[in-house]
């Protein structure tokens, strides 16, 4: 049998276990030992789905059996924690720039603006997805007072506008809403998860 652990080959000796469910069993208790979780599993090349679990849990070891885990750790979710709330804080001054950018016809530099808070965002919620896979240690992460899902929620028809500005060449609009708008909540993000 070969073990593979976030791309790293792991040397394994087989004690009693006989299926796959067997090793996963167990190396999910030394998982949680350390304070991480298993992510996603991959057997013989396949990425197991939640519906295919069971059947693949109860197949036997062979020698050629290929095991592939993902795990994410408390320490990892705490670095990408620092780091995100490290890029949302410059991120928020940079937005409250965007009308002197827009005025200075730095057009290009605002829309690479656009797309870095789009890819932080996007990161940002695969951290908090797998922070509330250890709820002990993070509790319920909340953004002004709210839920993560409540604040986006309140977020998306700003970010829709500041979309629908930029697409109309609206550049006062388009200042306005990175200013007044996006920076704080933005702010508010870094400030929520700075630990």
């Amino acid at each position: 049998m070969e073990l593979l652990v976030n791309n790293e080959k792991i040397d394994v000796s087989l004690e009693s276990e006989k299926t796959v469910g067997d090793v996963l069993k167990a190396f999910e208790a030394e998982c949680a030992k350390n304070n991480a979780t298993t992510v996603a599993i991959c057997v013989d090349g396949k990425k197991v789905e939640a519906t295919d679990f069971d059947a693949v849990s109860q197949k036997e070891l062979e020698q050629n059996t290929k095991i592939e885990l993902t795990i994410v750790s408390v320490s990892e979710i705490d670095n990408a924690l620092k780091m995100s709330a490290s890029d949302f804080t410059r991120l928020a001054k940079e937005l409250e720039n965007v009308a002197v950018l827009i005025q200075s016809g730095k057009d290009k530099d605002v829309s690479l603006l656009i797309k870095k808070t789009a890819d932080y965002i996007d990161n940002f919620c695969h951290i908090v997805t797998y922070a509330s896979l250890f709820p002990e240690e993070y509790g319920k992460i909340s953004i002004d007072g709210k839920s993560v899902s409540d604040f986006f929620a309140d977020f998306s028809p700003i970010l829709q506008e500041f979309e629908g500005a930029l697409q109309s060449k609206d550049t006062v609009l388009t200042g306005d809403l990175a200013e007044y708008e996006l920076a704080p909540r933005i702010k508010a993000i870094a400030d929520a998860i700075r630990r």
